[in-house]
């Protein structure tokens, strides 16, 4: 099928006067028949991630055109909370926001035979819906550990951080939680599971670390030589990138690895609301369950796969991923980060 690029870097968005969050990516999917809809989706899942979804979901649906928008999550966040830009749906990583745009009344209840099938665990008040479930990762270069083992939990990561400075001083990378909301929510998570993760934080901080707003940047510093190790990052990404290359190693640390929802939800000034919701219904049945998994690399929402993993922790859709979101909260929050932080 052809697309159409309509917007490639760090642009302003021009679908109204009033717009002003930036995008990353703008592609037009045209139709497969006669094209009498079009579909407008607002996501932070890369636009070659997604595609054989979107490719699938219009093999079925042939009048539709999908207008596929890529933002950060807070542009994301931005664009639907503060601008009230009318997009069909809108798919985030950063499950603390997209809550926050359901619970503020920004998302629409939907309900389908498909979104009934769901579990709980996955849906909320009918407004909000996961359908991915992704494992966040530490990835390592065997070849930069210099001979070091893999470490396989926190407390082997900062005992090997503290030993060997001199093999990770400029060489660590984690998500910048200031830039960052999927970092931010990775961050909070992670404070909420164990106190190691501060003192995590303060041996990364001393090691001159680089920080990120993307998993797919981290992952390609590793596999240039740039990073020894990367923490936080999504397994989802790491996991078919690093699938061929001997020298990286993908981590799931056994004190506990966080596992994220992605989710959907469709706005309720969404001026096709009907389509948004067959695209979630799309990705929530079987034929989008096999795409996400085989063709995007997206593990679909699998309560079996949670269940086999005693060290996963995923996150809960539920109203107190807000915690973290009360200014005063979050303040508090990175100022200790910072703080952390700045051990140089």
């Amino acid at each position: 099928m052809r697309t159409i690029v309509l917007a490639i870097g760090l642009i302003t968005c021009l679908l109204s006067p009033a717009a002003a969050f930036v995008v990353e990516e703008e592609t037009l999917f045209p139709a497969t028949g006669v094209e009498t809809q079009i579909l407008s989706v607002l996501s932070t899942t890369d636009t070659a991630i997604l595609r054989p979804v979107i490719l699938g979901f219009q093999a079925r649906n042939s009048s539709v055109s999908v207008r596929y928008t890529v933002a950060s999550s807070q542009e994301v966040y931005a664009a639907i909370h503060d601008e009230g830009i009318g997009y069909d749906l809108v798919i985030s990583s950063a499950m603390d926001l997209q809550m926050k745009l359901a619970n503020d009344g920004f998302a629409a209840r939907y309900r389908s035979a498909l979104t009934d099938s769901i579990p709980n665990w996955a849906h909320w008040q009918d407004r909000l819906f996961a359908f991915a479930q992704e494992n966040v990762v530490l990835i390592v270069s065997r070849a930069g550990l210099n001979g070091l083992p893999v470490p396989q939990t926190r407390r082997d990561l900062i005992e090997m951080l503290r030993g060997h400075p001199e093999v990770f001083r400029g060489r660590i990378g984690t998500y910048d939680p200031k830039a960052s909301g999927a970092g931010y929510l990775f961050a909070t998570q992670d404070a909420r599971q164990s106190e190691s993760f501060w003192r995590l934080a303060e041996v990364m901080g001393g090691l001159s670390p680089r920080l990120y707003t993307s998993s797919n940047d981290m992952i390609s510093d590793l596999k240039q030589g740039r990073l020894v190790l990367a923490y936080n990052v999504l397994g989802s990404y790491a996991g078919p990138r690093l699938a061929d290359d001997p020298d990286a190693k993908v981590v799931e640390l056994e004190d506990y690895t966080l596992t994220l929802l992605r989710t959907g939800l469709v706005p309720v000034n969404a001026a096709a609301p009907n389509l948004g919701g067959a695209f979630l219904d799309f990705m929530i049945g079987t034929q989008g369950r096999r795409l996400l998994r085989d063709d995007a690399g997206l593990p679909p929402t699998d309560e079996m796969a949670l269940a086999s993993g005693p060290y996963l922790r995923p996150m809960r859709l539920d109203p107190g991923l807000l915690v973290f979101l009360d200014r005063i909260k979050r303040k508090a929050f990175l100022d200790e980060w910072s703080s952390a932080f700045s051990q140089n």
